[in-house]
């Protein structure tokens, strides 16, 4: 079984690499999604440490950080909402 998930990952990689090869993509998605994730911690920690609400704090994790990544500036509100409705 272990052989089996080997050659997949091994056969998605290949052709992963094949398509960023023939359809000249590029790197220019890894760098936005670079600057998101910037951006979203950062909107994060300004949460965290402005003092805005007191005693509010929003953990940094994959799943805040994914939430505010698709959701943008409303996922940040989102999480405070939640946050204060649960505490």
């Amino acid at each position: 079984m272990r052989w089996v998930f080997t050659g997949v990952l091994v056969a998605s990689l290949i052709l992963i690499v094949y398509i960023l090869v023939t359809r000249k993509l590029g790197f220019s998605w890894l760098t936005k999604l670079g600057l998101h994730v910037v951006l979203a911690a950062l909107g994060i920690y300004v949460v965290n440490y402005s003092g805005i609400v007191s005693d509010l704090y929003i953990p940094l994790n994959p799943i805040t950080m994914s939430t505010v990544l698709l959701l943008g500036l409303p996922g940040v509100a989102l999480l405070i909402g939640i946050k204060l409705t649960w505490t």
